[in-house]
């Protein structure tokens, strides 16, 4: 066997900047994370807009998003007149992430007015604006990282990185909520938002060195679209979807990311309404998940060395299921509590190696189609996440009018099980059937990863 490292792998590819494209990942993993938390319990029970309101609101948000995020890519993967000088992605990170923050913090700050219409109309612009600057921002930041770190070892020990300062820095974000949230008080969400709209900031200034790219990566980018012919954007996600692989990691992370939805949406019915606490205690519970998110990524770096990335992603997702099971039976702070170190567990084997596989999923597009498309990629991949927003809605909607859920008042023991219906019995089928499908279907590793790597190489794709 021929064991000369490939070119990627000896591309020296600094701490510091894998450091600070982490900070990229606050924003995105904190901003994803906390509307899908937030929106939804802030519009039905603190606004008083209706629940099926809301549900439209948010539907309307993913015809919108479904055509917005792979379009964005799409329309965004080529190298415009300022690529060679300023980069392929990192003008389009910048233009997008200020915009990002602003859009977040109105979505906290609705009219004061007892018309359902206008309320919904304002929940709806400021939701779409918000998702066309966020998809500007994300589908660049999150595809430039198949370029940014090319070799398994590069894309493990960034992915390190990608947890344990995202890991540390949306703890200190995360418990902002909960010191100044107040039940019954809507102003005390826009003052939240606020301060962590400040605390993003600094993370976008930081974020800067990671994102830009060296000549090399630039060079790869022009030369590649050049040679190569233009696919229609119809082509380009059919050609993606031929490939089995593409199409199971799309499934999962869909399956996985609807779980993960419902089950941080229902987190503020569990404190007002199960365990009937003010939400400040979650400063403990998130304190609590955030430390054994930590202190388990080095676990999961060793796991995914020895076993391989593929393997790696079965055992995550099977595991993460696993860990939603308490959830169904809580009824006290000190379960939840227990429980929150046990979830920290779960959610960090995923977020550790859903960048690997995508970035290996990217690989395999791109052999076929000659060129990089990882905006394009990360566009669909985007939709993806916000079609979970928007089923995780339609639950949440179904199920509370079914149980007779009734914000502001005392719930009957039929819609507390509803919360525990939506935020983790279905969430661990969710996950489970999504590791069925991954330990069936899913097959890009061993040698057929070996090979492919060879060939990206060979035709200067890596």
């Amino acid at each position: 066997m021929n064991n000369k490292p490939r070119q990627s792998e000896r591309v020296d590819t600094s701490s510091g900047k894998m450091a600070s494209w982490a900070f990229g990942d606050i924003i995105g993993y904190y901003l994803s994370s906390a509307y899908g938390t937030f929106i939804i319990f802030f519009y039905e029970v603190e606004v008083g807009l209706a629940v099926t309101y809301v549900a439209f609101a948010l539907i309307i948000f993913a015809i919108w998003n479904a055509l917005n995020d792979p379009l964005l890519g799409y329309l965004t993967d080529k190298p415009f007149s300022w690529a060679k000088k300023y980069g392929m992605r990192f003008p389009w990170i910048m233009i997008g992430v200020f915009p990002t923050l602003l859009c977040y913090f109105l979505l906290y700050t609705p009219p004061f007015t007892s018309d359902e219409f206008t309320i919904f109309l304002y929940m709806v612009i400021t939701l779409c604006a918000f998702d066309f600057f966020f998809s500007l921002y994300s589908v660049h930041f999150y595809g430039s990282f198949t370029m940014q770190f090319r070799s398994d070892e590069q894309r493990r020990k960034a992915s390190a990185y990608t947890n344990i300062i995202p890991g540390i820095g949306v703890l200190f974000v995360s418990i902002i909520p909960p010191l100044f949230i107040v039940f019954g008080d809507i102003e005390s969400y826009g003052l939240a938002a606020l301060i962590v709209v400040i605390i993003l900031l600094f993370c976008a200034i930081i974020l800067i060195p990671g994102v830009r790219e060296t000549d090399e990566v630039k060079n790869i980018y022009i030369q590649n679209y050049e040679s190569s012919e233009r696919v229609s954007f119809i082509k380009t996600a059919k050609i993606s979807f031929k490939h089995k692989n593409f199409t199971v990691y799309t499934i999962a992370i869909l399956l996985y990311t609807l779980g993960g939805a419902l089950f941080t949406a229902s987190e503020l019915y569990y404190f007002k309404d199960i365990l009937e606490i003010p939400y400040s205690y979650a400063v403990y519970t998130v304190l609590a998940s955030t430390i054994s998110f930590i202190i388990t990524i080095p676990v999961w770096f060793y796991i995914a060395k020895k076993i391989g990335h593929a393997n790696t992603f079965y055992l995550g997702l099977l595991f993460f299921a696993i860990c939603l099971i308490p959830y169904i039976f809580i009824t006290t702070f000190e379960e939840y509590f227990i429980a929150s170190i046990i979830i920290g567990m779960g959610f960090s084997a995923l977020a550790f190696i859903a960048y690997a596989i995508f970035a290996d999923v990217n690989d395999e597009v791109a052999l076929t189609m000659g060129k990089r498309l990882e905006s394009t990629l990360a566009g669909i991949r985007t939709v993806i996440f916000r079609l979970s927003i928007v089923f995780q809605a339609m639950i949440i909607a179904v199920v509370h009018i079914s149980t007779g859920y009734r914000p502001g008042a005392t719930q009957t023991e039929l819609a507390l099980w509803g919360i525990r219906v939506h935020g983790a019995l279905i969430p661990a089928i969710l996950c489970f059937i999504g590791f069925l499908i991954l330990i069936k279907w899913y097959d890009l590793k061993g040698e057929k990863k070996e090979n492919l790597f060879a060939e990206l190489e060979r035709k200067g794709l890596k």
